[in-house]
């Protein structure tokens, strides 16, 4: 029986020691406690005095919302709960050492490569950087549901490295010894150390526009666009009928990113409107600009040479295609006029309805699920 004192005590066949509490002898005093004098009372929490950041009202109290979309937020991140055990890897591992090419391979590893660490990078974002400083506690509630999926996702990419047998030092490392996808995880670095600073004041006209552009940056960019593109190219096999239970598995983890996105470019449009501030617009720009040119470079990487049905270029247009939607949901211009959507199946991925054999997998539909918009 699991000992909830020590979860890990007796895990090895020993039984766990008991707990034994002191017990004062009987007759013997017992020291009381000093005698608590009740506070004054405290005026109640109006909806009105919340603020995204920078507000005063008690960051205890959830209720009453002042963003009830964030609790929602919340409520439907939860309908879509799951974990890789749910998922059958089996075929997938059959496919990765009988069916893929080499250089079918070559993108396979490389995409777990990238968003092994990146999901680790966006857990730190919000856990230490973003959460922390959030006023409102409908706001911080669904983070600490983020934070959570940030995690899951991990322990997901880290599952299918693990069934499919791959080197994971070798796979971990190629973050750091491959410039193309250092690259990327280099750019978001710069973001999260700018603002993980312990002395950010956010009433300073300067750091409140840094932190705005980092916020930007991972809820449009990083997961916008670098996640909800660099799944594709899993996709692309799926399609084909190859590694479907990884495919499976990001498809759940494509559902949390959209939430995330959609979260993300909501409290930032929140937060320009209460702090009264426009982003600079050759800042935006160049964030834009630098992130197609990391995209690109990672295409030209994992796809040096092309498989079937995917390219470098459906790759990288697609990106544009996507930075534009999420430019537009930001209510700002558009960063690269024109492009087109070359993958018409991506957005798919996130409202698929996926079939189970009862006999082959576990049962794990989520009934709820089916009523939610993920875009």
């Amino acid at each position: 029986m699991l000992n909830w004192d020590d979860p890990l005590a007796g895990t090895n066949g020993i039984p766990a020691a008991p707990v034994v509490k002191d017990v004062p002898e009987e007759g013997a005093a017992v020291e009381m406690s000093e005698t608590v004098v009740p506070a004054e009372a405290l005026a109640p929490v109006c909806a009105e005095d919340k603020r995204v950041i920078n507000g005063v009202a008690d960051v205890n109290q959830l209720a009453p919302f002042k963003y009830p979309w964030a609790w929602e937020f919340f409520l439907n991140a939860n309908k879509n709960h799951w974990t890789p055990l749910d998922i059958n890897m089996a075929q997938d591992v059959h496919d990765y050492h009988h069916k893929l090419t080499l250089e079918e391979r070559h993108v396979y590893e490389n995409v777990l490569a990238y968003l092994t660490t990146s999901d680790i990078l966006a857990m730190r974002n919000l856990g230490l950087a973003v959460m922390e400083k959030m006023t409102a506690p409908e706001m911080q509630i669904y983070q600490a549901r983020q934070v959570y999926e940030e995690a899951l996702h991990t322990w997901t990419y880290q599952h299918c490295i693990e069934t499919i047998g791959l080197d994971q030092g070798e796979i971990y490392n190629r973050y750091r010894v491959v410039p193309a996808i250092n690259g990327k995880i280099q750019m978001a670095n710069r973001r999260l150390e700018s603002v993980l600073r312990p002395d950010v004041d956010l009433s300073d006209p300067d750091e409140l526009q840094n932190f705005v552009m980092a916020y930007t940056f991972f809820a449009a960019v990083f997961e916008g666009c670098w996640f909800y593109n660099g799944f594709s190219p899993i996709f692309a096999l799926q399609r084909r009928g190859l590694m479907k239970g990884t495919a499976e598995q990001l498809q759940y983890i494509m559902r949390d990113e959209v939430l995330h996105c959609a979260f993300g470019i909501r409290a930032v449009k929140t937060i320009l409107q209460e702090e009264n501030i426009v982003l600079d617009t050759q800042a935006v720009q160049q964030m834009w600009e630098e992130a197609e040119a990391a995209e690109a470079s990672y295409a030209a990487y994992i796809l040096r040479d092309p498989i079937l049905g995917y390219s470098v270029e459906d790759h990288t247009e697609q990106f544009r295609f996507i930075a534009n939607r999420r430019a537009r949901q930001l209510g700002m211009n558009e960063p690269f006029a024109g492009a087109q959507c070359r993958l018409s199946w991506l957005d798919e991925q996130a409202n698929l309805r996926k079939e189970k054999n009862f006999f082959e997998t576990r049962v794990t539909e989520y009934q709820t699920g089916g009523a939610l918009s993920w875009e």
